[in-house]
């Protein structure tokens, strides 16, 4: 492949093209000349068009036209040029909270030419010296009140070389230098498969991994479940909880809104307490979040003006039915379930209100193909379980510096392997059953942990749960269960007794959790993702 990119490190840490996945461009809306820059496409197009003045993004004290947030990245981007030497290919590092300045540097980096490498607001120094050593970053946009943990990780990260603070008063500041610089910007001319986003994985298996996506990709994804699925339209409020630096929550509350001229709300803070009462002052008509979010905000909705909501996106983590029912319950809203991957940017298979079916996923995104494999790599009928493997415009490539190889496990003979163990039921639905890794093996059973933390779900003393297998020298393996209670219920041996035998109620008695473990809260990513490493881990 050929790159406009002066600094080539992207292009030349590609994985061989013979461990690419089989790439699917057959539709029309997915074909794309040459040279793209989807700066280009998503935001100047639009101020070049005459829609300047509509709204564009929205946060704390700030209200950005189309026009505004142009004229905001492109003054960054000069920064980025004429201050920071930044040449078309060099990786950035994007350090903040969700907020209108974050994604005026999103696009400033993108207009540049150079690759965007986003970061978890509450990542460590250890973590962040992770990042920057395997992408070799070399320049830093960061919030001011995050620079503590950036500047200790900086002796670890000879590559860091500039570094520029925003949400600060110092003259010489990103703040300051952008507002002297001219609005007016000439966007790098990109190829289409240049990388422009090296996205992490959140970390759900304890060790992240960098994954490349082009222009190409970004547009791609763009056209195929938000078209298809979420069908918004330019009037449309988007909201939700996922950090831009997780392609969730970069597709849903900034790519998508503006690939159809929408308008989106960054919140710095959009914890479940605080998201109805935003919902409700911004009238948004669209929300992304996790189904734990989801859950925890159903009690919480009586005294919050909703009326402006349209549409609610769960992904990041399988939904339970119950969550499904109680968010119905609550706010009257079917919600739109998907499965997405950091690998293949966002989502693949889903399905829109209408068609929703309680324990099923959907159907695979219009743009995608999808099948269940059994370990020899060949296609199972319908209703057993295998691993899911997908294939379209969109899949994984990651970076390989460093000596990561672990793009064989993900891609064979061409399918991307998610690492999901699904079914497709007889309406052609695909079932979630479980992480591959999260299959337990008792007494010659196999038993999927979320479908028990599904079950434990609906007892009305279950907040929370996760479930893993632990070794057990009679069975194998038994079920564990990890339980947050519900405020005001008190952890007893009879509360033990009373879960164990709803489980056995509920589902297939070999699946009961044979011990169970009171905590007061589990361990999950930022995007809200259950860390069962981490309860394996003892932690």
């Amino acid at each position: 492949m050929s790159t406009t990119h002066v600094d080539t490190f992207a292009a030349d840490h590609l994985p061989p093209r013979e461990q690419w996945p089989e790439f699917l461009f057959d539709a029309p809306e997915l074909q794309f000349p040459d040279q793209l820059n989807c700066a280009t496409e998503l935001l100047d197009g639009w101020v070049a068009a005459g829609q300047g003045d509509r709204l564009c993004i929205q946060g704390q004290g700030v209200r950005w036209s189309y026009a505004d947030l142009q004229a905001q990245a492109n003054r960054i981007a000069r920064v980025l040029v004429e201050d920071m030497g930044l040449v078309p290919g060099n990786r950035v590092l994007l350090r903040g909270a969700n907020s209108p300045m974050l994604a005026a540097c999103w696009f400033a980096v993108v207009k540049a030419g150079a690759i965007a490498v986003g970061s978890m607001p509450l990542l460590r120094a250890k973590e962040l010296t992770q990042i920057v050593v395997k992408a070799q970053v070399s320049h830093a946009l960061c919030d001011a009140r995050l620079a503590e943990e950036l500047a200790l990780a900086r002796p670890g990260c000879p590559t860091l070389t500039q570094v520029l603070h925003f949400n600060s008063p110092d003259a010489g500041g990103l703040d300051a230098r952008a507002a002297a610089k001219p609005a007016g910007f000439d966007n790098a001319k990109t190829s289409v498969d240049d990388t422009c986003i090296i996205a992490f994985t959140s970390g759900t298996t304890g060790q992240p991994k960098g994954t490349m996506h082009f222009h190409r990709d970004v547009m791609a994804a763009c056209a195929c479940w938000p078209k298809h699925v979420l069908r918004p339209t330019r009037d449309d409020v988007f909201i939700g909880s996922p950090p831009l630096a997780f392609t969730f929550g970069l597709g849903g509350l900034l790519l998508f809104p503006l690939s159809v001229g929408a308008s989106t709300v960054l919140l710095e803070n959009a914890s479940p307490a605080a998201l109805p009462a935003a919902i409700a002052q911004y009238r948004a008509t669209v929300c992304f979040t996790a189904p734990t979010s989801y859950r925890a905000m159903a009690p919480q909705l009586a005294g919050h003006d909703l009326s402006s909501l349209k549409k609610c996106v769960s992904a990041g983590e399988s939904l339970p039915a119950a969550t499904r029912q109680l968010w119905k319950d609550a706010s009257g809203i079917e919600m739109i379930d998907g499965i997405g991957s950091t690998e293949l940017l966002h989502i693949f298979i889903s399905h829109d209100e209408a068609h929703a079916k309680p324990g099923a996923t959907g159907t695979v995104v219009p743009g995608y193909v999808a099948c269940v494999l059994d370990d020899e790599g060949k296609p199972l009928p319908r209703g057993q379980v295998g691993r899911l493997a997908v294939k379209g415009p969109t899949g994984c490539r990651y970076l390989t510096f460093g000596g990561d190889d672990r793009q064989g496990q993900y891609v064979q003979n061409g399918w991307n392997l998610t690492g999901d163990a699904y079914l497709v039921d007889a309406d052609g639905c695909f079932v979630y059953q479980a992480r591959t890794d999260d299959m337990i093996i008792s007494g010659g059973y196999n038993i999927a942990g979320p479908e028990v933390e599904s079950t434990l779900l609906l007892h009305p003393k279950v907040a929370e749960c996760g479930v893993i297998g632990v070794a057990d020298e009679e069975r194998g393996q038994i079920v564990k269960a990890f339980v947050v209670l519900r405020p005001g219920i008190e952890p007893t041996d009879t509360l033990v007794r009373e879960l164990q035998d709803f489980v056995k109620q509920t589902v297939a008695p070999y699946k009961y959790p044979r011990a169970i473990e009171f905590r007061t809260a589990l361990p999950r990513t930022e995007t809200g993702k259950l860390q069962r490493f981490r309860l394996r881990q003892g932690t």
